[in-house]
């Protein structure tokens, strides 16, 4: 019995030894949130697990979707692709939601790609500025409720609201939520042609609106993911640049700037005055015209560099710069 008890022990020990490992990370990572702006905008570094790749083999009838289940897309946005005038491709995107607090997260997943990406910390319990130590945990989950993003080998995604066509189709695949299809591409793919083949691999599941997703990598290729009939219907880039508002672009087949959305036209009609070439502060010139009163942020990806700078609540006066190393 004495010896029952030993073992017991020493297994327990090593059980909180290595839950203890396992959590460094994330422990550390809430230490790091850093208020940037007064809006707010709030940065944080992600360096260890959030169990993604367990979530992957659970999908929607994981604890961790459970827990998230109140997330919700964006009402209206604007997703653009850009050259500068040295070559490098530009990722523009406007969120366009309510004046909740703004997260830019860096995360570090070991097995995975850096990212950085952007998080509506409404979803996070967070109205306001912050309060307490619980507040800051449930930041735990923040790689899991983000809406656009980059990665260390230049692929960037958003997602934007549009109308229902169906459900996803059920199958024998593991079933992810719809925003988690970002971190599934920011996570695993070095380029557009990775992420759309990881895509097939995976059902998805829109827990309250329906989206769809625009992916682009450093190449310059890009295309629009939308699911028409239960099946996902890819439309690529047939220009030097892409747009993407919140009507479904495999049905409407706009014409240049002649889509029924107005923040389309104008980010259209501006890119393809300049043949598709925009510096960053061009870039975000474009997501300020196509701002609407309730843009939580504008971002622009520079998707050869890795960098971006980001604009919150509509001050496009200032602007924060950022850099995510790149990957090998």
């Amino acid at each position: 019995m004495r010896w029952i008890k030993v073992i017991a022990v020493a297994v327990l020990l090593l059980l909180v030894v290595g839950l203890v490992l396992l959590w460094q990370g994330p422990i550390a990572a809430v230490r790091t949130l850093q208020q940037v702006d007064d809006y707010p905008l709030y940065v944080m570094q992600y360096p260890g697990t959030y169990l993604f790749d367990w979530y992957l083999t659970q999908g929607v009838d994981s604890p961790i979707f459970k827990l998230l289940l109140r997330m919700n897309a964006s009402k209206l946005c604007t997703t653009f692709t850009a050259r500068t005038p040295e070559g490098d491709v530009l990722m523009g995107r406007n969120f366009d939601w309510e004046p909740h607090p703004a997260l830019l997260l860096f995360t570090h997943p070991p097995g995975g790609y850096a990212s950085v990406s952007m998080v509506d910390m409404f979803y996070l319990g967070y109205d306001g500025p912050e309060r307490s130590w619980t507040q800051r945990a449930a930041l735990l989950y923040s790689p899991y409720v983000i809406v656009d993003g980059m990665n260390e080998h230049g692929l960037a995604t958003s997602m934007l609201q549009v109308p229902c066509r169906g459900m996803p189709q059920e199958t024998d695949k593991t079933t992810l939520v719809s925003n988690h299809i970002m971190r599934l591409a920011l996570d695993h793919a070095r380029d557009l042609d990775e992420a759309l083949a990881l895509l097939q691999e995976y059902d998805v599941y829109f827990p309250s609106v329906c989206t769809h997703y625009f992916f682009a990598d450093a190449s310059g290729q890009s295309a629009v993911v939308e699911y028409i009939a239960r099946e996902p219907v890819v439309v690529h880039n047939s220009e030097p640049w892409q747009v993407v508002t919140n009507f479904l672009v495999s049905e409407e087949q706009p014409q240049g700037a002649t889509s029924s959305c107005w923040r389309y036209n104008v980010a259209y009609q501006r890119l393809e005055l300049a043949g598709g070439i925009a510096s960053a502060q061009e870039a975000m010139s474009i997501a300020a015209a196509a701002s609407v009163p309730d843009t939580v942020w504008s971002v622009v990806y520079n998707l050869s560099q890795r960098d971006l700078d980001v604009v919150v609540g509509g001050n496009y006066d200032r602007v924060h710069h950022f850099t995510l190393p790149m990957g090998r």
